[in-house]
């Protein structure tokens, strides 16, 4: 099986780490502490113009849930419409109604609107409440993938609901598992799943660079980061379990 990985990067120094360990996909995120949002116009764009590998934006206006005013569903529309200016590859979101259920309507529109880019359709899935019938409604608007870590916290946890989405989908759709997702676990993960592409951040808090730093302040600069050497672990990992 020809596994592929993907890297949510919070800023653009991680995306470039990630591409250098050899991910085969960059999910591209601003707001770490948020679960990741929308980046900004000029960090996508640059992104795309430094960047090799394919890059996915995410399009979530806020944390927080997912059922989302008119307003912030037009943003979400214009943050599409620059991502196919500036030439990105796809892009990722996620919509509900009250009641757990997919907006069909509202995601239909931006899976339409998105074409011929590529859509995932992130972990707002996991919030859903019936995962069976959501993952129809997702494959019936033309979404690539689900990212999921199975309804669970972590993808571990959510095992054996991923090895059933993978099962039901039935190369319809890509099953992704996130959340959790390191080298220690990365091939237990493939065998029990099933699944072949595989999400992590890979997060690791880079201390600041600043030689002056206000005590009184009491707030850690520290930042977000990629850690180059767990991706590579991963990659690893997942090419000795391929046989490649």
């Amino acid at each position: 099986m020809n596994y592929r990985l993907e890297i949510c990067a919070f800023n653009l120094a991680s995306a470039l780490v990630a591409q250098e360990a050899g991910a085969d996909r960059i999910e591209f995120c601003a707001g770490p502490e948020e679960g990741g949002t929308t980046p900004s116009m000029g960090a996508i764009r640059t992104a795309r113009e430094t960047l090799r590998i394919p890059l996915y934006p995410i399009i979530r206006p806020r944390g927080g849930d997912f059922l989302y005013s008119d307003e912030e569903f037009r943003s979400m529309i214009r943050d599409i419409e620059y991502c196919k200016q500036v030439g990105c590859n796809g892009v990722v979101f996620g919509i509900l109604c009250p009641d757990g259920s997919i907006d069909k309507t509202r995601c239909a529109r931006l899976v339409e609107l998105a074409y011929p880019l590529g859509v995932t359709f992130h972990r707002a899935f996991d919030w859903c409440s019936n995962p069976f019938e959501a993952l129809e409604t997702i494959i019936g608007i033309g979404c690539e993938r689900i990212l999921t870590s199975g309804q669970r916290p972590k993808a571990l946890d959510g095992v054996e609901m991923i090895d059933q989405l993978v099962r039901e989908a039935d190369d319809r759709i890509v099953i992704m598992p996130g959340s959790g997702v390191r080298s220690a676990n990365i091939v237990e993960l493939a065998e029990k799943t099933g699944a072949s592409e595989f999400h992590t951040s890979a997060r690791v808090l880079k201390a600041s660079a600043m030689t002056f730093v206000n005590a009184a302040m009491k707030e850690s600069q520290d930042n977000v980061m990629v850690d180059l050497d767990e991706v590579r672990k991963i990659k690893e990992q997942l090419d000795a379990f391929t046989g490649v």
